[in-house]
Order: structure tokens, then sequence, then C-alpha cells
């Protein structure tokens, strides 16, 4: 026994890398991913019908998703770091543990308050953060030719979840109510991601190259002037928090579709059922975009897919307001989901391609946190707004301002890259 630890405690062979083990643990991570996001999409489908049983406002019902996002965000800065120190592994056996209480702890709520605490502290805190940011992180280790792509298969887990599990639990709400279906729900996706962990186990090679001194031995796709302790010309902090605040903005904008469009839709007369399907289809060519946009990264980088993708989101949130019939919010559903599913993985390639690669686990969380967190603000914003002003119109141009300070970020960090280095030194010398 004590043999079996010590070899999965130990890094693996570089010759791992790109290999068939490799693919065979993406997808494992696929399925992974797929159980541990279940809660950030079903959460929309059930709010009509927790709305109507807690009687509260719709501001009042969005705090659940806000506090989900939140934990989300949160937790996955200390799962990032506990990745980097114990491996996958451990993190995905504890938010096993958390989607199981959260799940039927929210079943069983008496209040929004107490449903809004089980999605914040466990669905969210312990539960989807020690699934994404270090499925991602880990997932970025294992590939050098074709982490655009590996990053986006395993990223698209996250979307595959919003394209099953909302249909499921429409059905459930249907056959059963949503208190029975949230309860089904936590007992199927913890045990599986439990199994599913302990498919993980090896630890990924790259770290120990950094470790030894040659971290160069992955290559930059496309190459960088400057060397990973000063990401695009600036420190590891400004670097950071520069990522941080676009991800804010790009997900502020992204959330309103995705939280909002089920009781869009209930307002509009055309019932939750039409909704639920919406944001399944939206999510479903979401896993496209996240693929397609997988394979693009691997051409053009990190920075230039986010770019892309945010202008392209952008232009899909703008269909929102002239076009409310059901046939055309059917077709602008697929392509906002077609247009914005790859942005929040190219942050795990930009943290990847210019940072330390030791790091990969906490910084990808931290990047993580800010799309969480603005999907958590986005959310209850946007029910904010629609309480003041009895439509999501002016939500749709406020997500819109968001996403081109997004824009706005991506493009002057895409320009820092341009540029030559000012140290004097040759591009890929760094600091010993």
């Amino acid at each position: 026994m004590s043999n079996t630890v010590s070899h999965y405690a130990t890094p693996a062979s570089p010759d791992l890398i790109d290999s068939r083990y490799a693919l065979r643990r993406l997808l494992i991570a696929l399925l992974a991913m797929l159980m541990g996001s279940s809660s950030m999409f079903v959460v929309a489908v059930v709010l009509p019908s927790v709305q109507a049983e807690f009687g509260v406002s719709r501001a009042d019902v969005s705090l659940p998703y806000t506090l989900l996002m939140i934990g989300f965000g949160v937790g996955g800065i200390y799962m990032g770091k506990l990745v980097d120190r114990l491996g996958v592994t451990a993190a995905l056996w504890l938010g096993s543990v958390g989607i199981l209480i959260g799940f039927v702890w929210a079943g069983l709520s008496t209040s929004i308050y107490s449903f809004a605490i089980a999605h914040g502290l466990f669905l969210g805190l312990f539960g989807i953060s020690a699934t994404f940011a270090p499925l991602v992180a880990d997932t970025s280790l294992w590939w050098n030719k074709r982490r655009g792509i590996a990053v986006a298969v395993c990223a698209s887990g996250n979307y595959l979840a919003g394209a099953v599990w909302p249909g499921f639990a429409n059905w459930g709400i249907s056959a059963a109510g949503w208190r029975e279906t949230y309860i089904v729900m936590g007992i199927v996706c913890s045990a599986s991601l439990a199994v599913l962990a302990f498919f993980l186990r090896q630890r990924p090679p790259v770290a120990e190259q950094e470790a030894s001194g040659s971290s160069n031995t992955a290559t930059l796709n496309p190459p960088t002037p400057f060397p990973r302790t000063r990401p695009f010309g600036l420190s590891t902090r400004q670097a950071q928090t520069l990522l941080i605040i676009a991800g804010i903005a790009c997900c502020v904008a992204m959330s309103m579709p995705q939280v909002h469009i089920v009781a869009y839709c209930v307002d509009l007369g055309y019932g939750p059922a039409r909704g639920a399907e919406m944001l399944a289809l939206m999510l479903g060519f979401g896993v496209v975009s996240r693929l397609v946009s997988g394979v693009i990264c691997d051409k053009i980088g990190g920075v230039r897919t986010l770019i892309l993708g945010s202008a392209l989101q952008g232009i899909a949130l703008l269909l929102f307001l002239p076009f409310d019939g059901l046939v055309s919010l059917y077709i602008i559903s697929a392509i906002f989901g077609l247009f914005q599913g790859g942005i929040v993985p190219s942050y795990a390639i930009i943290v990847r391609e210019h940072f330390p690669i030791a790091e990969t686990g906490r910084r990808v969380g931290a990047v993580i946190m800010a799309t969480m967190l603005g999907m958590a603000l986005g959310g209850w914003m946007s029910g904010k707004i629609f309480d003041l002003t009895g439509s999501y119109q002016a939500a749709l141009y406020n997500g819109t301002l968001w996403n081109a300070l997004n824009l706005v970020i991506a493009g002057w960090l895409l320009w820092r890259l341009k540029r030559r280095p000012s140290t004097g030194l040759p591009a890929h010398v760094g600091p010993a």
C-alpha cells in the first residue's frame, strides 16, 4: 500500500506529456467536470419554482446563484493551492462531499436563505470550486503540443453539464418536484465524482521539470518576448490583477442570458420549459465553441482567443435587444453559446503560457474566481435592474458595457506582447 501511495505522490515522467495516458486522463477529467458542474446550471431551472414557493422577489431568488458563484470563485483559489500541493484527486474528493451535502441541504430547505447558504457554502465553496479550476489547471500540465484543445475539452465538461442537467432537472421537477430532483442529483453526482477522482491520482510531470530548473521545456505557443516571472512585461501581481478585472467584466456580461433566460421566457409567456430548452441549447453550442476555440488557441495563443471570444460575445448580447420572439430567442441563444464558450478557458491558457508553471493551480484558480465573481455580480445585478425597471433591456446594456471593459484590457495585453522587452536582455532570458 505504501509503495502505491509513494508512486502516485511522485511526479510522472515527462514522456507522458501528449501521450495516450494524457488522453485517457483528459476523458476522465471531462466526465468529472460534467458531474461537478451540475449545480451551476440547475439553479437557473428551479428559479421560477423556488420563487413561487418562497414568495420572494426576482432579486432575492437570484441570491442562491450569486452565493454559488462567490463560493465557486473564492474556493477556486484555495483549491488551486491544494492541487499545487497534493494533486487534483484530493480536491475532487473534497468536492464530492460538498456536492452531496449541498444538494441534499438545498432540497430540504424551508426558506430562501437556507437554500442560498447551501448553494454558496457547499455547492459553491466546496463543490464546483473543487472541480473546474483544479481540473483545468491539471489538464494544462499534461499537454504541450495540443494544450489549447485539451484544456477546451476539459472545460467543455462544464458546458456539457449545462446541456445535460437542465433537461434532467426540468423533467424531474415535473415528475417529482424540485426538492426530490436536487436530492437525487446530489447522490448521483457526488458518487460519480468520487469514483472518477480515483483514476486521476498520478501527479503531473511539468511541476517537476520547473523545480529542477528546466521550465523552458514546455514551448509557448505562440512564443512570448517576456520571461515567466515578468508576464506581459509586468510583475506577476500586476498581470494577475488585470486578468482578474478582465474575468469579472466578461462574466458580468455572460451571466445575464445564462442566469435569467428561463425567467425571461416566463415573463414573455413562453413558460419555463422553453427557457430550459434555450439554456440547454446555449450551453450545448457552448461546448462546440470551446472545442473550436481550443483549436484556434493552439494557432494564435490565449490572449488573441480571448479578444475574439469577447468581441463575439458582445455582438451576441446585443442581439437580445431587438428580438424577443420564440424562434428568434432559440436562434440567439444558440449564437450566444457559439460565440462565448471559449472565453473562460482562454484565461487558463494565458496563465499557462505566461506565468510560472509551478504556480499554475493557484493562478488559474484566482482567475476562475474572478470569472465566477463576475457571474455572481452579473446574475444579481440583472435581477436588481429588472426589479427597478420591469424589463431586462437595461440589464443587457449593462452587460454590453462590462464586455467592452474586458475587450480593452485584453487588447492592451496584446499590445504589450507586441512590444520589445526594455530590459536589454535577450527575449528568452529571465531572472535566475
